[in-house]
């Protein structure tokens, strides 16, 4: 049995009801290791995109109409949107240009 199962604070893991709501869907659907993992896989999605919120209002219309969270559809969702992205150029100077960073003092060398 995975380890959350047993945390005496579990409940306390969800940020939202959603949350623990899809998980107590997951949980009873799919195997525990299966609903463990893809829960992870959700909490993980919403710190990293910071869309706490937002995915809480998709967990619930999927639980709302008898689905469960599709990881891949929510991942796509979530993604950053590759027009809002800036372009950066990244310019890196030649090797030589820090030799006058090393000075021609030789290390451990008499001044």
């Amino acid at each position: 049995m995975p380890v959350t199962l047993n945390l005496v604070y579990r409940d306390q893991l969800f940020p939202r009801e959603a949350y623990r709501r899809a998980f107590d869907v997951l949980r009873k659907r799919l195997p525990d290791k299966k609903a463990c993992r893809i829960m992870v896989d959700l909490l993980a999605l919403a710190h990293e995109r910071g869309c706490e919120a937002e995915l809480a209002d998709q967990l619930t219309a999927d639980l709302n109409d008898g689905r469960l969270p599709d990881l891949n559809r929510l991942r796509t969702h979530f993604a950053p949107d590759p027009a809002q992205m800036p372009n950066v150029v990244v310019r890196l100077a030649p090797l030589a240009t820090y030799e006058c960073l090393i000075g021609t003092a030789e290390i451990g060398g008499a001044a």
